[in-house]
């Protein structure tokens, strides 16, 4: 029943797409949306989807889809939820939820709005695949505790074409208790990405204000940074890209291995 997040930030090379015509005849029949616009005749006003359906629609939608392509139709349905949590894009709690009369148990899967609008759909819904992989663990696999990112799990999210990073980049450490990721260019979840845009899929509303800008100033922040680590005794720290650092102990150069 940990909490894992995806904390750090996930790096693509896409930019934002709007939605697209002509969706492909293999999407299955799950990813449709509800059509709950109405119209009244009397007065011949349309009324807009109901914003609540419509957004959560598309993530539920998606999270069909990409069961099916990524993880063989094996997973059960889960409670999805927005949530907002500091330092954290998305959350999986398993077992957070059950019916009234505790007939049915359901897992959680959180997605924090604060960071959609200066994110792509593409690096959205990678973290709902991000979450769906804890949720893969913890009822097929073997889940650490207290939100620890296990072997079993990297190797389940590379599987997938999410490659584990600490820093979002290639290069960092794929265990621990901060984690987030990065697309595998071409991967499995890059490719079932591709067609479930192509179908119309999208993140409908994105958060205005000033959570909107402060995620904005958090991630450059994150990207002036770099983290330096000495091969010697394992001394990690944290810097502006290009300086030079030296252990005085091991009197060895630190190397860069954000990247």
């Amino acid at each position: 029943m940990a909490i894992h997040p995806d904390d750090i930030g996930t790096n693509i090379v896409s930019t934002d797409q709007p939605a697209r015509s002509g969706a492909s005849n293999r999407v299955c029949a799950e990813m449709t949306i509800v059509d709950n616009a109405s119209y009244d005749a009397n007065s011949g006003r349309e009324f807009p989807q109901n914003p609540t359906v419509l957004t959560y629609g598309h993530f539920v939608a998606a999270y069909a889809f990409f069961n099916a392509r990524l993880f063989a139709g094996s997973l059960p349905g889960c409670l999805i939820t927005m949530q907002r949590k500091k330092g954290a894009r998305g959350f999986f709690h398993g077992e957070r939820f059950g019916s009234r009369d505790q007939a049915e148990i359901t897992d959680e899967i959180a997605l924090n709005p604060t960071s959609f609008a200066v994110r792509d759909d593409r690096a959205i819904l990678s973290t709902l695949v991000h979450e769906m992989a804890h949720l893969w663990q913890h009822h097929f696999g073997k889940p650490s505790g207290a939100d620890y990112h296990n072997r079993e799990w990297a190797a389940k999210m590379q599987n997938i074409g999410l490659v584990p990073s600490d820093t979002g980049m290639p290069g960092g450490r794929q265990t621990g208790r901060r984690m987030t990721h990065y697309i595998q260019a071409d991967g499995p979840f890059d490719r079932a990405c591709e067609e479930l845009l192509w179908s119309g899929i999208l993140v409908a509303y994105v958060q205005r204000g000033d959570d909107e800008r402060g995620e904005t100033v958090r991630a450059k922040k994150a990207a002036s940074k770099s983290r330096y680590t000495c091969a010697g005794c394992g001394l990690n720290v944290w810097g502006k890209p290009g300086i030079r650092v030296i252990c005085e102990s091991c009197r060895r150069p630190l190397l860069r291995s954000s990247c």
